[in-house]
């Protein structure tokens, strides 16, 4: 076990168990036990219809209740002890005096807007290069004609002069063309680009084609924001960065695939396309599809939003990476059994009762699919503490089930305490996301994002459990769904989609653990998060301080092969009880404390974490992993750690190299 790990470990078994001990005051919780006076005067000034869930002992009398009121019973959900329905909202507030009526919970996802951009101004992932100019598609995402004021762009000297035009390529407006730009210096334009997408080329002396896309930047601005080129891999549409970042890629050329294993993803559907619905071997691997909504199985594939195909194909997209000899796939696990189950609408947003009848019928059918993994990259508003939230209740009835539950952490960061439900849940795997910089191999820009959400939980818990690569990530979606329409300028010309996010990084974490049950399928779900947990690197400062507080990175990044040789099946995990969870004979605390200026904190925490805020990008002062932050320092002048610093990262390091020199000295061991 890694000393991060023991030490949060250690922390958490002096303060974990403190039952009903006390409620930590981080941040401000609505309850749903009993519906507050605010929220039924609301809900009694629209007099509209509104959907509740009901729990209790007798579901019968949970229906009839709802039948005496005129309700429309509309969820069967015993996996919560509950009833869902439609009611009038004057209703709402006799329902929780009715006797049998243990909980009522309000249906809390309203439906989602769509998200406003940091820029109306956006360009295509990719340029195009030709033997005489380079091509960047721009959109404006305004409804109305927008002013272009300036263009900055750079490149290698050796192309020479250069002249601009932009060249809309949906209406009649006229083109500007043949303005000089120089390179490095900004350019005034003033042109006026209707709404869509327009043709920005620049043609230089020379010919571009031997560059890459990485020899150039491009900015244009608006008045209020700019439009600026992104970085790109050399082998975008072919090699993913991820399978290497999460540690995969030694095990797939060893010959791993989630060959047999069932993955199911509750999320928006499945586009119905070879690379998803058939394995490796072209062999069909869709073993159902369930649509929660509409609760009946549909063998009819499809996915009008495009979040759920985006999740598959990084788990377990079955498409070729080109020469790659033995044969390497763009999904993760490219053999795995896919369950897709459709609980979330094309706009994103998803009924929690549909969301928790996904899981139901999960957990009923695990043992018909061999359902090992569950992935839920979707996140709500906690309202409650997790033991009494009902998908909270849910996920934990998976989990004692044995199907190890993945969940996106959500994307609301940099705040503290913004992590979502159910990946508030100490029972299961909650991922936050890092990117890599578009430099794989090169771990000294690897960053965790702002947006990827912060710990504590609501209840003091070091959540997310670690992080995962979750910055552009490619993958697959409909060219008609509705992902697809409102960002056209995310595809690669390869076809991929590239999308970021926790979503993504939980996505990366389900497929990696497919790859681990079909090496050691006796591990249970616990097995899993410790082997995970206990192996993940975390990002060290020079000082031998965490460049990260546990609150944003966890235990550090996940890698697979190092869970596989040096992970630990023993660790505080296997101390939860979560059937006293649902029996509530445990309901536990995290070791968060709240400081005075309002952070949150851990007992010895200014010893533990730098109090610098991380680079985004590259980093002189951060390292992951124990081994790239000690081989860095000059071990003549240089401690492992400053005085006081309570981690013995010489002693991690000894610890792992004995553990790999024993692995192959008896490698069936």
């Amino acid at each position: 076990m890694s000393t991060l790990a023991t030490c949060i470990a250690s922390t958490n078994r002096e303060l974990v168990m403190k039952l009903q001990s006390r409620l930590l005051l981080l941040f401000a919780l609505v309850f749903s036990v009993s519906i507050s006076s605010d929220s039924t005067l609301s809900a009694s000034k629209f007099n509209q219809p509104i959907q509740v869930l009901i729990q209790g002992e007798d579901p019968e009398k949970l229906r009839q209740v709802l039948q005496d009121l005129g309700g429309l019973i509309t969820h069967e959900l015993p996996i919560v002890s509950g009833v869902g329905g439609i009611i009038e909202a004057t209703e709402l507030a006799s329902l929780a005096d009715i006797k049998g009526v243990d909980r009522v919970t309000e249906d809390f996802n309203p439906p989602k807007l769509p998200e406003t951009r940091d820029c109306l101004l956006s360009g295509d992932l990719q340029i195009q290069l030709t033997p005489k100019s380079l091509r960047w598609r721009v959109f404006n995402f305004d409804k109305s004609t927008r002013n272009i004021k300036w263009l900055r762009a750079t490149w290698p000297s050796v192309l020479g002069e250069a002249t601009l035009s932009i060249t809309p390529e949906l209406s009649r407006s006229p083109a500007m063309r043949g303005i000089n730009v120089t390179s490095g210096a900004q350019s005034n334009l003033d042109f006026m680009i209707p709404p869509g997408p327009s043709l920005v080329d620049i043609q230089f002396s020379a010919s571009p084609e031997s560059l890459s896309q990485n020899d150039f930047q491009i900015s244009l601005g608006l008045d209020d924001c700019e439009a600026k080129l992104i970085p790109a891999y050399s082998g975008r549409g072919q090699d993913f960065y991820f399978q290497k970042e999460s540690g995969t890629t030694l095990l797939t050329q060893a010959g791993l695939t989630g060959s047999g294993i069932g993955v199911a993803i509750i999320d928006s559907g499945l586009w119905d396309i070879p690379a998803l619905t058939h394995n490796a071997l072209g062999e069909l691997r869709i073993a159902t599809h369930y649509n929660a909504i509409r609760d009946q199985i549909d063998l009819n594939l499809r996915d009008e939003g495009g979040h759920g195909s985006h999740m598959a194909s990084i788990i377990a997209n079955s498409q070729r990476v080109a020469n790659r000899d033995p044969a390497q796939f763009q999904g993760l696990a490219p053999n795995a059994v896919l369950i897709p189950v459709t609980a979330i609408s094309p706009r994103g947003d998803g009924d929690f009762m549909d969301i928790i009848r996904g899981i139901q019928w999960v957990t009923n059918n695990q043992a018909h699919f061999n359902i090992r993994v569950l992935n839920l990259s979707l996140t709500a508003t906690p309202r409650s503490e997790y033991w009494a939230d009902p998908m909270n209740q849910a996920v934990m009835e998976a989990w004692k089930a044995g199907i190890t539950v993945v969940v996106a952490a959500g994307n609301d960061g940099p705040d503290w305490g913004t992590i979502g439900s159910p990946g508030n849940n100490p029972y299961v795997i909650t991922v936050g996301a890092f990117t890599d910089s578009w430099t794989p191999g090169d771990r000294r820009d690897d960053y965790i994002p702002n947006f990827s959400s912060r710990g504590p939980t609501p209840e003091g818990f070091i959540k997310p459990d670690f992080v995962a690569p979750g910055g552009h990530i490619s993958g697959l979606i409909p060219p008609d769904s509705t992902l697809a329409i409102e960002n056209p300028n995310y595809f690669l010309t390869s076809g991929e989609f590239v999308s970021t996010g926790s979503s993504q990084a939980a996505a990366v974490v389900s497929g990696l653990i497919a790859l681990l049950l079909e090496i050691k399928p006796e591990l249970s779900n616990d097995d899993v998060k410790c082997l995970l947990l206990t192996s993940a690197q975390p990002a060290l400062s020079r000082s031998g301080k965490l460049a990260y507080s546990p609150f944003i990175q966890g235990a550090g990044r996940v890698n697979a092969s190092r869970a596989l040789t040096l992970g630990n099946t023993d660790c505080e995990q296997k101390r939860l009880n979560v059937s006293g969870a649902l029996a509530g004979t445990e309901r536990l605390y995290g070791p968060a404390e709240q400081l005075e200026d309002g952070t949150p904190s851990l007992p010895n925490m200014p010893s533990m974490v730098e109090e610098e805020t991380p680079a985004l990008g590259m980093s002189v002062d951060r390292r992951w992993g124990v081994a790239a932050h000690l081989e860095r320092l000059d071990p003549a002048t240089e401690p492992p750690q400053k005085p006081k610093v309570p981690f013995d990262w010489a002693a991690v390091y000894r610890d792992e190299q004995q553990k790999l020199n024993r692995l192959k000295a008896s490698p069936s061991k």
